[in-house]
């Protein structure tokens, strides 16, 4: 056993020894690397021997080796067997170990195609084996990526790396690609530089225990990865680059999954070489949208790079390796990390590395100022992102790092401005964590202060944010933020001021005292957004409808107004308080101003009304109840002072509000606070007024105010006081009042002491008339003594004389006082008589109503005061006279006037017991009561009467429209009277009759009239009015108004209006709408909501309180909204403005929730879709401008289904009659258009499907085919940007879209087209045509189309191709015919293999096409046929060429002929293939078509071109082609020789001559073949081109003489063919003949036959009729003729004489009979003819000696030759001495040279007699002086030559 295993080893030893030795042979490194790739592998493989020996044999002759290979480094290395020996599982490791260094060796000697090649297999072999030699394979493997093809189509099967079933792998080569990119360039692994000294700069000092003797890794790596990549050779930074571009690469092939190659691209995107940075941005930025940035994993491996292997105090204990720890990535990195974390959402979440990363990029020891930022942009994501639960632990830790961050960090204020931003948003997330720290609004408002203005802006917005989180303030936090706040409100910087005014009005509630005092302060800045701010807080009126709630939202009136007492008498004291000219203030007038209305707030807060401050007519009308409260307030218990009072002992709030509006009033003034003063005083003036008693001058200062309105409520005030005191003391202020009244010095104090005046009368009055009221008995009251009542009527004729005064000031003054005194009791005057009396006064207030000379406000004042004199006075005397004159004083115009007369009719009609009568200040309208024992002067009857009867039907529409004013007064202000309610037939129909006017207001005040009236009625009432109503707005029966002479037919502005254009029209709608609920009475709900009159916001308009009743109408009507909405809904839009505006008001009182319309949107849609063909043009337009307006921006996917019908009633619409209807609906399709472009977006899924499905056959068959251009111009628009957005969707539809697009390229085009190109020439109409062509091409259908096609597949063709075949068929228009021609050439390269089955249907169809008169649609065709040959079977290829062939061959028309060529040039353009498949069939056709015969037109010498291209493309040169296919050749030149066309005869004849020139021989049979086919064709007569059967006959005769000779059956013999041409010779047409004798010359000249005989006859005559002395015969043609027929002439005689020369024998007989003759013929002509003749007759004479057989020996005749010789001789001098052509002497020269030679041969020289010599030698001497030396060279040798003969 031991002795085999010994033999065994023995062996391998000696095998080894002989590898050895070859390598010791080896010379070249050729030789050494054939050894070494034949024997490596299996010397390795020994290294598993067991015998010691042999494994140290093996390893000295690697050692051999590797000196040898290390060396030679172009040495390759057999590295694809060894990575197979590497991969065998059976291996010894021994054995890989040493394989993997061979590998490692050899591997990059590769040329790289071969590195690429094995890669994968690299990858293949990592699997399990050790780390290191994992990392030595992917050291190879990494710098082979950058040079990686990878397949376009990223389909798994083709992918070079199949790495999905590989995870660990995959694995680990990710791993290590990390670290390559992380890698810095240049780094170099310094082993002795220690970690510790670094160590504290990286931050990471937890590792200077451990790991002591490591050096330190780049930034993101550990030591040991770094030796990883290092690797045993370290790559240079340009290696490096190419590895890192490689992997960038490697990933974006897609070859490992693109969620684990993230990191990569991230980590590449920072790299410092531009290269690679951009190739990753790229790839990430086109990768961007797929990436989940919320993938966890994604996300922590960010953080774990980010931060390295952080050493958190775990669970574990056990701590990493110091060499296997990473380092945090360097900042460069960090950069390009952070903003993918702003993507994520995950990131925000992910706890504890989001607040890692955020310390480290603010704190971190190398952030910059970049990072930094990102960091505070990580905070603000992470305050917005981060859910409840997570950010809870988040929230101190992020705080704590912002206001270090504040703190210490000051350089950069944008940075400061993120910090301070960021915490403004954590406050808004987590206010918990504020609300206990007040300390940091401290700090921050302290930034406010002092930071720069950039920073100010953040602060601020973060203040702003932070408000919130205070707001549930108590106890002593909430004293200590009052303190703060008001510190920073009084500070310099207005945006502290403007923040501390955002707390005040926020932190506290609204009934805190303190900070409304505060608020109250900052009210008074002198910055707008400051008091701006704060008036707006504070104005701002607790709402209405929460009254529950009401008494918490202001503070209770005497508490706040002790809190401002106190506070103002601390102000007094120090320097706050306010300095005006002598008087001092507390606060400044702003701020006091702002006080004072506040506290009039908060005291009709407390008394139960809504507090107001913006109008003093509000502020009055809750006077009543703001005295009722000030009484309770007076009589209550005093209420105990909050400290020692300031003013002797005034405690009462009331009193201390009253003493702060004088203080307030004095110093600075205002009307606001004057009214305040007035108005506290006039709510309770028995214990207020009584202290302004002996302050009266100080009033009547008051009263002398610059500011009429002042004066006014002054003179009030004044009144107030002064109606306190009674007996003298009232006499002597009265008096004194008159006596100032009469000082002319200053109007201003005049004014005020008439109006204080009037008001005091009338005071006195009222009191007068209470008193009479209470006791009957005027005897015991001492008030009212006669010297009073006499000072009263001399204070009332005082006022009076004013009414004429020339200022208007004082007159309205004058005209207010007597209203006054008139309001109050019976005017203090007489009645009638002389003087100033009731009568005179009621004249003269009358007359000023109408005069233009008075002001409004006069004429306002002036009928105010009318109706107040009946209601003061129950017996006044003038009361109707007043009211008629009233009603006469209409004006146009003068609609507010009218309100006002309507009021005073109301108050004079009634008389005494108008409300009119009452003390404003102390009882409300609705409160009061009339006197019991006041005398009853009511007259409503007489007044209804006056107005129903004789105004409302007047024939002056300003009458009417005033009386219907005064109508509506009456009805609002009695609507309790038994009159009116007695009435209300008559008054409805009044107002009805006024419904009709064209006035907008009259026809509102109708219908608020309207539903006034049916209110007012008890039910039975109310249903007669209904009807009415009804049927009078829907019959249109309406009053008549009579014209007499003075009546105005059109008031200004109404002309151009029709009388019922506006009229009725919108109360008919309402009416309408109202029947259609079948509730006809909702009519007048619909009135009072239809109010758009402007006049109902005045002051007067208001007082009717329409607004409350339109609030009742709107709930009334809500349980009829699903009928009503779409209805209104349209109305919005009608183009009625009348209409429009009613309805819209309706609508919006209605429609409150916007969700309505989406709600009813199927019921709006019904109604608008049945309304747009409405026979009613208003309401089709307003459908379609409601459609519009509807389908902007909703969502559709509910009524897909009714989009079809949508579409055809707006394109049947689209061509209404009336233009603004037309234009109504183009802007509605444009809409639908967009709208449905979006629904077919394929992100809609299943609803875009159903909206394709539906719309594509309604915008095809209805909209294409539209006989209106909008139409069809939208459908199309509309149907590309459908395919657009659409893409695949569109597959299904792509069968019927197609078609109906190809057949709108034709429909769509300008038909002028068409009828230019009818009248076109046709280079014209080809240039047109293709330019339409292209156009259509070009066109977005033609786009939309092309669309279409990228998505078709087997599915869809089947439906497609029948019907694209018709259209090809029976299409009209070149668009359509064209573009089916362009779809089936893409249909071949998008989808050949579907298409094959198909092929055949096309083919047929465009075949048709082909042969179109339209040479642009033929070319399109013959282009798309060549395309489709391609997907073709052969079967149809073949009978294609058959139908082609046939066409050439047997049509006529020169049609068919240019579709073959076309055709078959396309085929060998585009399918070069198929026509070398089909060779045969093709290329003998396209020889005989080179061959055609091209007349002048350019047609057909294009076609010439196009077959001779088709040729020269497919033969290997023309004469190998037709060796090639000369069978095929022959066989279709027989076949055209044989057609019954004499062009195609030509044709053929001329194909066959050029195959004879070609190959020189025709060998049987086909020779045979051709003659036979050529003389069969020369039989009959002669016809145009039978010349080229001749011509062909000669040149095949010529090309194969020799073959001929060779009798071969049914081959025709030279004799037949030369019988058949002598035979053509005799023909009449000389041109023919000519060409004839040409042929036959040649053929004899190439048979040397002897015809001559025959020849002669035919040619000699020729010449003989053309002799000089014939010629000059026939003149009698024209000039033209006569040219023609000589140039005939002169072409006939050189033929002849060629002829003659070529066809001249070789027969000593023949010759014998001729010589003679022909040589006279030929010297005659010499002499005579023109130089083109001398020229021929001299080449046929060459022709002749050359021939000539005397002149050889064996045939001498020298007698004849000598005669022959004398005679040519006499006649070649003439040619020789031709002066002129230098051709001439050329052949003469050539002859005599010719017979010298000869005769010289022939020893004949006695033949040429010493006569000729002389001649000659004479003719050849004046030749030496010839221009040309070659002449002179020759003519002098010949001449010597003759000289030596002698």
């Amino acid at each position: 056993m031991a002795a085999a295993a010994a033999a065994a080893s023995q062996d391998e030893l000696n095998q080894l020894e002989r590898v050895f030795l070859r390598l010791g042979h080896a010379e070249t490194d050729e030789q050494l690397q054939s050894i070494i790739s034949k024997f490596l592998p299996p010397v390795l493989l020994k290294l598993s021997s067991t015998q010691e020996g042999v494994r140290k044999k093996v390893m000295e002759l690697l050692v051999h080796l590797n000196k040898r290979i290390k060396s030679r480094p172009k040495i390759q290395l057999p590295v694809e067997t060894l990575l197979v020996q590497y991969q065998d599982p059976a291996a010894v490791s021994f054995v890989t170990n040493f394989t993997i260094i061979y590998v490692k060796m050899g591997y990059p000697r590769l040329p790289v195609e071969k590195q690429c090649e094995l890669a994968p297999t690299l990858l293949t072999a990592m699997e399990g084996k050790p780390q290191p030699q994992q990392d030595s394979l992917m050291h190879l493997l990494i710098p082979t990526l950058f040079h990686m093809k990878y397949p376009v189509e990223s389909s798994k099967s083709a992918s070079p790396f199949n790495l999905a079933e590989k995870p660990k792998t995959v694995q680990l080569l990710l791993d290590f690609m990390l670290d390559v990119l992380l890698m810095p360039y240049g780094y170099v692994l310094n082993e002795s530089q220690s970690r510790q000294n670094s160590s504290s700069a990286q931050g990471s000092s937890s590792n200077s225990g451990g790991g002591s003797g490591i050096p330190q890794p780049p930034p993101g790596m550990s030591f040991y990865a770094a030796k990883r990549v290092i690797g045993d050779n370290p790559w240079t930074p340009e290696q490096l680059e190419q590895c890192k571009l490689g992997i960038v690469k490697f990933i974006e092939a897609e070859q490992v999954p693109e969620l684990e190659a993230v990191l990569h691209l991230v980590i590449a995107s920072s790299d410092t070489r531009h290269s690679v940075a951009t190739a990753a941005d790229l790839e990430l930025k086109s990768k961007q949208s797929l990436i989940d940035w919320n993938n966890p994993a994604i996300v922590n491996k960010m953080y774990k790079v980010y931060l390295g292997d952080i050493p958190l105090k775990t669970k574990e204990g056990a701590v990493l390796k110091p060499e296997l720890k990473r380092d945090p990535v360097s900042t460069r990195v960090k950069l390009k990390i952070v903003p993918h974390l702003l993507r994520s959402k995950q990131a925000a979440e992910t706890f504890p590395a989001n607040i890692q990363v955020v310390y480290d990029g603010l704190f971190g020891t190398n952030t910059n100022s970049k990072l930094r930022t990102l960091s505070l942009q990580f905070v603000h994501h992470i305050c917005l992102t981060c859910p409840e639960i997570k950010i809870k632990p988040l929230g101190p830790m992020l705080l704590n790092g912002l206001t270090k961050l504040i703190n210490e960090y000051k350089e950069d204020p944008k940075l400061l401005s993120m910090a301070y931003s960021a915490v403004g948003k954590l406050s808004s997330r987590m206010p918990h964590l504020f609300t206990k720290d007040i300390a940091l609004v401290q700090q921050l408002f302290e930034a406010l202060c002092k930071e720069e203005p950039e920073t100010r802006l953040a602060i601020q917005e973060a203040l702003s944010m932070m408000v919130g989180a205070y707001s549930t303030l108590e106890g002593a936090q909430r004293t200590l933020m009052e303190a703060l706040v008001a510190s920073y409100l009084i500070k310099p910087e207005v945006q502290v001021r403007q923040v501390a005014v955002k707390f005040a009005s926020t932190v506290f509630p609204s009934d805190h005292i303190p900070s409304r005092y505060l608020l109250l302060l900052a009210a008074g800045d002198p910055r707008e957004e400051v008091h701006g701010e704060a008036q707006r807080v504070l104005r701002c009126l607790p709402g209405r409808n929460r009254k529950e709630s009401a008494s918490k939202q202001m503070p209770s009136f005497p508490e706040m107004v002790y809190y401002i007492q106190e506070k103002a008498s601390h102000r007094m004291k120090t320097p706050a308080k306010y300095m005006t000219g002598t008087t001092v203030l507390p606060f400044n007038p702003a701020a006091f101003g702002e006080i004072v209305l506040y506290l009039r707030m908060c005291l009709a807060h407390s008394a139960g009304v809504v507090p107001t401050s913006q109008s003093l007519a509000d502020m009055q009308d809750h006077a009543p109840a703001i005295g009722r409260y000030v009484r309770t307030l007076m009589s209550g218990s005093q209420a105990t002072p909050s400290s020692s009072s300031s003013k002797g002992g005034e405690t009462n709030p009331v009193q201390i509000y009253v003493g702060l509006l004088q203080q307030l009033l004095a110093g600075v003034g205002g009307l606001p606070v004057m009214y305040c003063l007035l108005e506290a005083v006039s709510v309770y003036p028995e214990k207020l007024a009584t202290k302004f008693v002996d302050k009266t001058e100080w009033i009547k200062s008051l009263m002398n105010s610059s500011k009429e309105e002042m004066r006014e409520l002054a003179a009030l005030f004044y009144s107030v006081v002064v109606s306190t005191v009674s007996g003298d003391e009232l006499k002597s202020m009265i008096e004194q009042l008159i006596k100032t009244t009469k000082d002319n010095h200053s109007p201003e104090i005049q004014h005020g002491s008439l109006l204080a005046l009037g008001f005091t009368v009338g005071r006195y009055l009222a009191k007068k008339k209470m008193r009479m009221a209470e006791q009957r008995d005027l005897e015991t009251n001492a008030d009212f003594m006669p010297e009073q009542e006499v000072t009263i009527q001399n204070a009332t004729e005082t006022i009076g004389s004013f009414l004429d005064s020339t200022s208007p000031l004082l007159a309205i003054a004058a005209c207010t006082a007597l209203g006054e005194i008139g309001r109050n009791g019976p005017l203090p005057i007489p009645s009638e008589g002389s003087g100033f009396t009731k009568l005179h006064l009621v004249e003269s207030l009358l007359n000023r109503i109408p005069s233009s000379k008075e002001t409004n406000k006069m004429k306002e004042r002036a009928i105010q005061t009318l109706g107040y004199f009946p209601v003061g006075d129950g017996d006044f005397p003038h009361q109707k006279l007043l009211l008629q004159g009233l009603m006469d004083s209409v004006e146009a115009k003068q609609i507010e006037l009218q309100f006002t007369i309507g009021e005073a009719i109301t108050s004079a009609a009634i008389g005494t017991s108008s409300v009119a009568a009452r003390d404003a200040w102390l009882v409300t309208e609705e409160e009061y009561t009339p006197p019991a024992g006041a005398k009853v002067n009511d007259v409503v009857p007489w007044v209804l009467d006056v107005i129903l009867n004789k105004h409302i039907n007047n024939s002056n529409p300003h009458v009417r429209q005033a009386a219907c004013i005064w109508l509506l007064s009456l009805v609002r202000k009695l609507s309790n009277h038994q009159e009116v309610k007695t009435h209300l037939k008559e008054i409805q129909s009044a107002f009805v009759s006024v419904l009709s006017e064209n006035d907008e207001l009259s026809q509102d005040v109708a219908s608020k009239g309207l539903g006034l009236v049916y209110e007012l009625g008890n039910e039975q009432d109310q249903q007669e009015l209904v009807s009415t109503l009804v049927e009078t707005l829907m019959t249109g029966k309406r009053a008549k108004h009579e014209v007499s002479g003075e009546t105005v037919v059109f008031q200004g502005g109404s002309l151009g209006k029709t009388p019922d254009g506006q009229g009725l029209s919108t109360y008919k709608e309402l009416c309408s709408l109202a029947s259609d609920l079948s509730q006809p009475d909702l009519v007048y709900k619909f009135m009072n909501l239809a109010n758009h009159h402007a006049m109902w916001n005045s002051r007067k308009g208001a007082a009717f309180g329409f607004n409350v009743i339109a609030t009742r109408a709107g709930e009334q009507l809500a349980p009829f909204l699903p009928q009503l909405v779409p209805r209104l809904y349209r109305y919005q839009f009608d183009p009625n403005l009348g209409i429009r505006q009613a309805m819209t008001s309706i609508w919006n009182a209605l429609v409150t929730d916007k969700s309505m319309v989406d709600k009813y949107l199927k019921e709006i849609l019904q109604d608008l879709v049945k309304n747009l063909t409405s026979n009613m043009w208003r309401v089709r337009e307003s459908s379609c401008l409601a459609l519009n307006d509807l389908l902007r921006g909703r969502p559709l996917d509910d009524i897909i289904d009714k989009l079809p019908e949508i579409w055809e009633t707006l394109f049947r619409v689209q061509d209404d009659i009336k233009e603004s209807v037309r234009k109504a609906a183009e802007l509605a399709l444009k809409t639908l258009s967009k709208v449905c472009v979006k629904m077919c977006d394929p992100a809609k899924g299943a609803a875009g499907q159903r909206t394709i499905a539906v719309l594509l056959p309604c915008l095809l068959d209805k909209g294409m085919m539209s006989a209106v251009t909008e139409v069809r111009a939208l459908s199309i628009n509309t149907l590309v940007k459908i395919s657009k957005s659409a893409g695949a969707m569109l597959k299904p539809h792509a069968p019927k879209l197609i078609p109906a697009l190809l057949e709108s390229l034709s429909v769509l085009e300008p038909q002028v087209l068409n009828y230019l190109s009818l009248r076109a020439t046709d280079q014209e109409k080809a240039a047109m045509d293709s330019a339409r062509l292209s156009a259509a091409k070009s066109s977005p259908m033609m786009e939309t189309i092309n669309m279409c096609l990228q998505y078709l597949d087997v599915s869809v063709l089947g439906e497609l191709v029948p019907r694209l075949c018709e259209l090809i068929r029976s299409g009209v228009g070149l668009g359509t015919k064209g573009g089916c021609a362009s779809v089936i050439v893409s249909l071949t390269t998008q989808c050949p293999q579907d298409l094959t089955p198909h092929s055949g249907k096309l083919m047929s169809a465009l075949l048709s096409g082909l042969t179109d008169r339209n040479s642009v649609i033929q070319k399109s065709c013959a282009f798309a046929m060549g395309h489709l040959v391609r997907t073709s079977r052969d079967s149809s290829t073949e009978k294609l060429l058959q139908k082609l062939n046939g066409w050439y061959m047997e049509k006529e028309e020169p049609i068919y002929k240019t579709s073959c060529a076309l055709t078959i040039h396309a085929i060998g353009r585009y399918s070069p293939d198929v026509l070398k498949n089909h060779a045969k069939e093709v290329l003998p056709l396209a020889f005989l078509g080179m061959h055609e015969i091209a007349d002048e037109e350019q047609s057909e010498k294009e076609e010439c071109n196009l077959w001779t291209e088709v040729w020269q493309e497919n033969v290997p040169g023309s004469f190998g082609g037709i060796r090639l296919y000369l069978q095929e050749l022959i066989s279709i030149t027989q076949k055209a020789l044989q057609s019954p066309s004499w062009k195609m005869k030509a044709q053929g004849a001329i194909a066959v001559a050029s195959v004879a020139k070609q190959t020189s021989s025709l060998v049987p049979p086909y020779l045979g073949m051709v003659l036979s086919a050529l003389l069969q064709g020369l039989a009959g007569r002669t016809w145009a081109g039978k010349e080229e059967l001749l011509k062909a006959i000669a040149c095949v005769v010529t090309a194969c003489s020799a073959e001929l000779e060779k009798p071969v059956p049914s081959q025709p013999s030279t004799s037949e063919i030369l019988q058949a041409l002598l035979k053509e010779c005799g023909k009449e047409n000389l041109k023919y003949k000519m060409v004839a004798i040409s042929c036959a010359a040649d053929v004899l000249k190439a048979t040397k036959e002897d015809r001559f005989q025959e020849f002669s006859d035919i040619v000699i005559p020729l010449i003989k009729k053309n002799s000089p002395e014939s010629i000059g015969v026939r003149t009698n043609k024209n000039e033209d003729e006569n040219e023609k027929e000589k140039e005939l002439q002169l072409e006939s005689l050189l033929g002849a004489f060629e002829g003659l020369g070529k066809a001249w024998p070789r027969n000593a007989e023949t010759q014998r009979c001729y010589r003679q003759e022909l040589c006279k013929l030929m010297c005659e002509r010499l002499k005579l003819s023109t130089w083109k003749v001398q020229l021929g007759v001299l080449q046929s004479m060459n022709a002749f000696f050359q021939g000539l057989m005397l002149l050889e020996e064996e045939h001498a005749d020298p007698e004849a030759l000598a005669e022959i010789l004398l005679e040519t001789c006499k006649s070649i001098t003439y040619s020789l001495e031709n002066k002129t052509y230098s051709s001439v002497r050329t052949e003469a020269l050539s002859v005599v040279e010719l017979l010298l030679k000869k005769l010289e041969e022939s020893k004949q020289w006695e033949s040429l007699t010493s006569e000729c010599r002389v001649l000659l030698i004479d003719s050849l001497a004046t030749m030496e002086t010839d221009s040309r030396p070659e002449l002179r060279e020759k003519a002098s040798l010949l001449k010597k030559t003759l000289e030596n003969l002698e």
